[in-house]
């Protein structure tokens, strides 16, 4: 079953993010803006149209082991990963 961004689930703590939304000059820096803005255990459900890598190399670079990362959805077109703050 396919995930559908349009219409986000959001249990407690998990905020959904669709980067297809935003101007592709400003997507890395809303992107770290809204990482940076989670607490503890929260989630930022972050919502694509393409495998971002490069940006999930310079998550790891800047955040380090504070971020953990997981995808829900990793089909073409459709690609949905939880970002989730650890300790």
């Amino acid at each position: 079953m396919a995930h559908d961004c349009s219409t986000p689930v959001r249990p407690e703590g998990v905020y959904p993010f669709d980067a297809r939304g935003v101007a592709k000059r400003f997507r890395h820096a809303a992107i770290f803006g809204a990482l940076d803005a989670l607490r503890q255990g929260e989630v930022m459900r972050f919502c694509n149209d393409h495998d971002p890598l490069p940006l999930l190399e310079q998550i790891g670079q800047y955040f380090g082991d504070r971020v953990k990362m997981a995808y829900v959805s990793r089909e073409p077109g459709e690609i949905v990963i939880d970002f989730l703050i650890a300790a």
